[in-house]
């Protein structure tokens, strides 16, 4: 799978092995998924300034947050799913904040590499279509981002 990584942020300097692992991440989520190895995703590193303005534009919510996801085929609820993840190739953008990132690292004593591999793939899951509104599908959906980060050593 194709990733773009763009930090565009410069509160926390992020070097290329942070990086890496970003994409080994999303590599690895996209192998777990079975999506098509010609697949695209765009992951963006911005401030907290930058994603409380496009949590305001896209979700009415004028805060700065964690993580958006921007799936480029999405359904509206009763509208038939047409997207299938294993064909089609522009998945969308996710957007993680580094600085609430760094906030959210300190809290539950971890690392910031291990807070936006959390992020990026909880993102990433987002543009495949899962969720967590019910309590099921948010067990699934944190049984699957802990299995994508422990297969590339990031166990909690």
């Amino acid at each position: 799978m194709e990733c773009s990584i763009n930090n565009q942020q410069d509160d926390y300097p992020l070097g290329e092995e942070l990086i890496s692992l970003l994409e080994k991440v999303l590599q690895e989520a996209a192998a777990v998924e079975g999506v098509d190895p010609g697949a695209e995703v765009g992951l963006t590193l911005v401030d907290d300034a930058a994603i409380r303005d496009l949590n305001r534009t896209y979700r009415g919510i004028d805060a700065p947050t964690d993580v958006l996801s921007f799936a480029l085929e999405e359904t509206s609820p009763g509208e038939p799913a047409h997207f299938d993840p294993r064909v089609d190739r522009l998945l969308g953008d996710i957007v993680v904040s580094v600085p609430t990132a760094a906030r959210q690292a300190q809290n539950y004593g971890h690392s910031l590499a291990r807070e936006l591999a959390f992020l990026t793939v909880h993102g990433f899951l987002h543009l495949l279509g899962y969720d967590h509104g019910t309590e099921d599908a948010a067990a699934r959906m944190e049984a699957r981002q802990e299995d994508i980060l422990a297969r590339v050593g990031l166990k909690r």
